[in-house]
């Protein structure tokens, strides 16, 4: 004997002899709970803003890790001074002969007037520089924003009045400034006035300055969350069965918290992006010879580049135009998916 019947989801399935016919099964599959990071990908995939920003902040970091490849392909590399090598494609200016900054089909996005050096090249590998800084930067910020924020949240009294004292004291620090001026102190703490700074002690002195008066916000994030959640009976279950501080911050608070985390954290390295390229940009981050995208904006700033070669801020201006706005709206995608309730 056969019957229709009506399930949820607006779909018929057939029983025959009091059994579901074959029509029930893609059914059954469709009511199946999902758990959130199973949903959460679902709202990401749905969203078709997120899905090409995060295509392209993808190509970017794939460009950044493959610069070296893809300049041996290339044939040139970053630190190659065309206007010794190849004189005969300058003025006696160091400016080159061809429009458009010598953009050629051997010069892709041409030569840099002065040293002359390639810019194809140097952009890969100032995409490789600035990326590399602001990943690490964000690492060791939001480890040190988990460390404490979680730890002033759960723990309380002494320990929360303590670390939110200390966070309420860098926060009134005025970043950029501060950036500025301590950089050359940091470098001086490592390397004699008197001798010429390595590139490492540059980076070092970078992410060490940036993470510094970096991971208060989310910190301070991470402490109310866990101040909310510490009340929360499967806390307090977790407390009465003898659980231990950290096993009850590792296994209750954190996986409750991972929302926030990565929201933030795809918020705050473009803007330490930003904060890399324009220390180098004011000469106290990266410098020539190595390559970096603040350097290039240094360096299109001068008069010689100002007045004879216009189109070699296009190119680092452009691309680093994008990769900021596609990781800006990367975070919103991630934020919405993460919460259904937003409406964008």
């Amino acid at each position: 004997m056969t019957s229709p019947i009506d399930i949820e989801g607006g779909g018929t399935s057939v029983v025959v002899d009091g059994e579901p016919g074959p029509q029930a099964e893609p059914e059954a599959k469709k009511l199946e709970g999902r758990s959130p990071g199973q949903l959460m990908w679902v709202r990401f995939k749905r969203d078709r803003t997120g899905v090409i920003s995060a295509y392209v902040v993808a190509f970017f970091f794939l460009v950044g890790l493959l610069a070296p490849l893809i300049s041996k392909l290339y044939g040139k590399d970053p630190y190659t001074v065309y206007a010794d090598e190849r004189p005969d494609l300058f003025d006696s200016a160091g400016v080159p002969l061809q429009p458009n900054g010598g953009i050629s089909s051997q010069f892709w996005f041409g030569l840099e007037p002065g040293n002359g050096y390639d810019v194809f090249t140097k952009l890969l590998y100032g995409i490789r520089t600035s990326l590399m800084i602001s990943v690490c930067v964000t690492i060791a910020t939001v480890l040190t924003g988990i460390l404490l924020g979680v730890a002033a949240g759960y723990l309380g009294g002494k320990s929360d009045y303590f670390i939110s004292r200390v966070i309420d004291f860098l926060l009134a620090f005025p970043a950029q400034l501060f950036f500025i001026a301590s950089m050359p102190v940091v470098v001086s703490l490592f390397v004699s006035p008197t001798d010429e700074t390595p590139t490492y002690v540059r980076v070092v002195a970078l992410i060490a300055v940036q993470w510094f008066l970096g991971w208060m916000s989310l910190a301070r994030i991470l402490r109310g969350t866990s101040l909310a959640l510490r009340e929360r009976e499967f806390i307090e279950a977790a407390k009465v069965s003898g659980a231990s501080p950290w096993r009850i911050i590792s296994k209750e608070i954190l996986p409750n918290v991972v929302t926030p985390i990565l929201v933030q954290s795809t918020y705050m390295l473009p803007g330490f992006v930003t904060a890399e390229a324009g220390l180098s940009y004011l000469g106290v981050g990266i410098v020539e010879p190595t390559p970096d995208w603040g350097q290039m904006f240094s360096k299109a700033s001068t008069e010689l580049v100002m007045q004879n070669d216009i189109t070699y801020m296009f190119f680092p201006g452009v691309s680093m135009i994008i990769f900021i706005v596609a990781f800006n709206l990367l975070g919103d995608s991630v934020r919405d998916a993460f919460d259904p309730k937003t409406a964008r």
